[in-house]
């Protein structure tokens, strides 16, 4: 056998599906943890900067935010070895387990496992939705805080009416209704919009965002794969045919 017939043995037995949905999670989870960390870390400094002149008003969401942090590094150590586990289960059922071992045998085992792999990922992909639309509304909040300060800085020439244009944190849960001020209105709002912190935090809420996106288009890559494995191994194995996806 040449070597193009035994490079193209070897690519044809690559589970492409797999491959493409790994990296696809690894690259959306290393955005989602990555920036989704750094957020909150700035999104503390700014409400303990501009929203929050006592410590007992935000002491709750400073504990809130050190708590998901911690879930992100969980989340990072799970997928990335979840991850892993799927793609050996792909390459397990592509031509190259029969090129390597010999005739293919379709087990119980085997069976059992893939259908485990496809309710897993099922199930991390219905949760991981919910994870996506919760990642959505830190970036509603910021989108409506640039709104607001487009807004002032065109009515730049109405002082009076510039005071009244008001971002509450209070209103989107993040302080206590009696913390003080809660707010930032007018001039002071638009000196907010014009920091590094806040277009930092800004950008990387929608990076984190378009993280999770990322990953949840792999979670679901994962499953139409496991699910094509799962349908091939039951009904061709013992002919010795084995899914390629």
């Amino acid at each position: 056998m040449g070597c193009y017939d035994c490079c193209m043995r070897c690519l044809g037995g690559v589970p492409y599906c797999s491959l493409v949905a790994t990296l696809l999670c690894f690259s959306g989870i290393a955005l989602f943890c990555g920036c989704g960390h750094q957020a909150l870390t700035e999104t503390e400094r700014l409400i303990e900067t501009y929203f929050a002149r006592n410590l007992q008003d935000y002491i709750t969401l400073a504990y809130i935010i050190q708590y998901f942090q911690y879930v992100i590094y969980g989340l990072a150590s799970f997928f990335f070895l979840y991850c892993i586990v799927l793609l050996a289960e792909g390459f397990y059922t592509t031509s190259a387990a029969k090129q390597t071992f010999g005739e293919f045998r379709s087990t119980m085992c085997g069976r059992c496992l893939s259908s485990s792999f496809i309710v897993m990922t099922y199930v991390l992909a219905v949760l991981w939705l919910l994870v996506f639309a919760f990642s959505a509304l830190p970036v509603y909040f910021f989108y409506n805080m640039d709104a607001t300060c487009h807004t002032i800085d065109v009515l730049t020439e109405t002082p009076a009416s510039i005071n009244q244009l008001c971002v509450d944190a209070r209103q989107y849960g993040l302080l206590p209704w009696n913390a003080v001020p809660g707010k930032a209105c007018g001039m002071t709002l638009s000196t907010v919009c014009k920091t590094r912190e806040y277009r930092m935090t800004y950008d990387l809420y929608i990076a984190a965002f378009a993280g999770a996106g990322i990953t949840l288009l792999a979670l679901l890559t994962y499953t139409v794969s496991t699910t094509y494995n799962f349908a091939v191994l039951r009904y061709l194995g013992r002919k010795g045919i084995v899914a390629r996806c």
